[in-house]
C-alpha cells in the first residue's frame, strides 16, 4: 500500500478476527511505534501486547473495574468480553518522564503518534485495527493494574486483527474549513 493512500484513506475497522499480526509483521508494527516523534529521546511510552490468555487477563481487569464502579451486572459481564473483539489488543501507556524541556502534553502527543504509527503499519501490511479509549483508559483500577502513577496515562487500546469486510470510504473533507494560510 502506498503511504499517501494509506494516510488519506485511513479508516478504523472494529470487526476483527484472527489471525493477528505475528513475526516480522508484528515487529514492523512495534518498530513503527518506536519511530514516533520523541523530543529529547525520552521514549515516554510502554506498550503491552495482549493476545491469547493476555486478552482474558485484560478482560478480568475491565471486569474488576466495572465491579468497582458499581456497574450493572450486564455491563460487568460484557466488560470481560471486550478484549475478545480482536485477536490482539495493544495497551498504550504514556510513562511521563519529568523533563524541563518536554512537558507532559508533549509526551502524551508522542505516545499518541506511536499508537497511530502502529495502526498505520498494521494497515500497510494487510491487517486492520481500531484505537479505542473509553472509560477504562481513565479508570483507577485499570491504571493500577498497569502500574501507572498519577502522571501516567493510558492512551487507549489498539485492537488489531484481520477483517474480510471492506472498509467503507469516508467522505472527503474540505481542508479550507480546518486550515488557514498565513503569508
Amino acid at each position: 500500500m502506498q503511504a499517501l493512500d494509506l494516510l488519506i484513506n485511513r479508516s478504523s475497522q472494529p470487526r476483527l478476527t484472527a489471525p493477528a499480526p505475528e513475526g516480522m509483521v508484528l515487529e514492523n508494527i512495534m518498530q513503527a511505534a518506536l519511530r514516533a516523534p520523541d523530543h529529547r529521546c525520552l521514549t515516554p511510552w510502554e506498550f503491552v501486547v495482549c493476545k491469547g490468555n493476555g486478552l482474558h487477563r485484560l478482560g478480568k481487569i475491565f471486569e474488576q473495574s466495572s465491579i468497582n464502579s458499581g456497574a450493572e451486572q450486564s455491563v460487568i459481564e460484557r466488560a470481560s468480553q471486550l478484549p475478545l473483539r480482536a485477536p490482539m489488543v495493544i495497551v498504550a501507556i504514556c510513562r511521563y518522564k519529568e523533563d524541563a524541556k518536554v512537558p507532559w502534553i508533549e509526551q502524551i502527543a508522542s505516545t499518541a503518534c506511536a499508537v497511530h504509527s502502529m495502526q498505520m503499519a498494521a494497515l500497510a501490511q494487510g491487517f486492520q485495527g481500531v484505537w479505542r479509549t473509553g472509560s477504562y483508559a481513565q479508570d483507577k483500577i485499570v491504571k493500577v493494574a498497569f502500574d501507572c502513577f498519577d502522571h501516567d496515562e493510558i492512551l487507549g487500546f489498539l485492537y488489531v486483527g484481520s477483517s474480510k469486510l471492506k472498509t467503507m470510504p469516508k467522505p472527503a473533507r474540505e481542508s479550507d474549513k480546518y486550515f488557514t494560510t498565513w503569508e
